[in-house]
């Protein structure tokens, strides 16, 4: 399973909640050092919500080694820091279905379909007004960014959510709220639970 949505739309929470395996697509980040870094046109900003700033090829490796072995290793990264601080092992054993979630995540649809691992894809959405304060409090509290970039991309996004929801449908993911992807979490395990394949 597939989970995307804006920054702050509740990706983290409702996979918390599920009761599924999580891989978190955040940890694919590049680090800052990188010179391939996106920017905010007009601004020195670099821009963390343009899929440019991500690594969906290790994602996607990372996805088609838990379907295949049912563990992988996936670096962890430091969002306030903007690095990779270390690796952990993800090991879901052997549960037929995992939840990969993440503001870019929408971008691996077609990838996931392709190896024949996609059971479902979700894009999560509470509106903007909802999400940009959900998003400013979460990384206001967790120190992710200083408070003037924070307040200036949070303003940014708020503007473009209706633009970040139709790019990912588009790329095929299902528009919903938290309560109908909790519904399709549901009917995609208990359609799982008869097979010995593991899907994301």
């Amino acid at each position: 399973m597939l989970l995307c949505g804006p920054s702050g739309s509740g990706k983290s929470l409702l996979a918390a909640h599920s009761g599924l395996p999580v891989l978190r697509l955040d940890d694919f980040y590049k680090e800052g050092t990188d010179p391939t870094l996106p920017t905010v046109p007009h601004s020195s900003d670099i821009d963390w919500d343009h899929p440019a700033s991500w690594d969906a090829d290790a994602a996607v490796a990372a996805i088609g080694e838990l379907c295949r072995t049912g563990h992988t290793d996936v670096p962890v990264y430091d969002i306030s820091l903007s690095a990779r601080t270390g690796e952990e092992t993800v090991d879901i054993g052997r549960t037929p279905l995992f939840l990969a979630e993440g503001i870019f995540a929408a971008e691996l649809v077609d990838r996931c379909r392709e190896l024949g691992v996609l059971a479902d894809a979700l894009c999560l959405s509470r509106g903007p007004l909802t999400t940009f304060r959900r998003r400013f409090l979460r990384d206001l509290r967790e120190g992710r960014k200083s408070v003037p970039f924070l307040l200036r991309r949070g303003w940014r996004l708020m503007r473009l959510e209706r633009s970040v929801i139709a790019r990912q449908t588009a790329l095929g993911a299902h528009a919903c709220d938290r309560d109908e992807a909790m519904g399709r979490l549901a009917a995609a395990a208990a359609g799982r639970c008869a097979t010995s394949r593991t899907a994301a």
